[in-house]
């Protein structure tokens, strides 16, 4: 099959690979631009690892407004240069996951981040209502497993399909751009605000607003 310069661009926008890398990977794939994602993810993670000790201390720290000021987000990422980190792409990256911050308000960055007492006590939610509904002892340490992932999932910003594209997760988002920029990217950290939190009050449900904002 030709490898044409239209499918190589669809390849790259759907990616964020560079030219040569996308055209590679379509030739390994005789083409089939499916295959050729996957294999760019693949050799993305790959790259990822290798760089993953490099220091990143440059960046930026964006923000996201929504709703006229009621849910508001900080978000530092860094790379390794200021190069890369002044680059508009770059900075559309970090806005990106702004945005995906005050949609889906994680409470943790990564799973090792989540305290040992807020994970016991998880486990000890899920194991009575696993006793509730009579499931046997071994089922339950198994439930245990599946329920304690999917909340590592649900929680974790790095672990949360990416809202713009639910196919990959967030770090899949950010190994992708380590392969795209060539440099070490990592969320540094997070601040998510929103007008009345904590305040007793008639529930208004604006992370609904922003998946809205986002899918229109």
């Amino acid at each position: 099959m030709e490898i044409t310069a239209g499918i190589v661009k669809e390849l790259r926008e759907r990616t964020g690979a560079g030219m040569m890398d996308c055209k590679k990977a379509l030739l390994e794939t005789c083409g089939d631009i499916e295959k050729a994602i996957d294999e760019l993810r693949t050799k993305g993670l790959a790259k990822a690892a290798k760089k993953a000790g490099r220091v990143a201390s440059e960046g930026v720290v964006v923000s996201y407004i929504h709703g006229k000021g009621r849910i508001g987000v900080l978000v530092e990422v860094n790379c390794e240069t200021d190069f890369v980190g002044n680059t508009d792409e770059f900075r559309q990256l970090a806005y990106d996951i702004a945005m995906h911050v005050a949609a889906t308000n994680p409470d943790y960055l990564a799973r090792e981040h989540v305290p040992v007492e807020d994970l016991n006590r998880e486990r000890e939610i899920i194991k009575a209502q696993a006793m509730e509904e009579g499931k046997p002892e071994k089922v339950i340490e198994k439930m245990l497993e599946g329920r304690i992932d999917k909340f590592y999932k649900e929680h974790c910003l790095l672990e949360q399909p990416f809202i713009k594209d639910t196919d990959k997760t967030i770090q899949q988002l950010i190994h992708e751009s380590v392969s795209k920029f060539g440099e070490n990217i990592a969320i540094r950290r997070f601040s998510r605000y929103e007008v009345g939190e904590g305040i007793e009050k008639e529930k208004n449900d604006f992370a609904a607003e922003v998946m809205a904002q986002v899918n229109a």
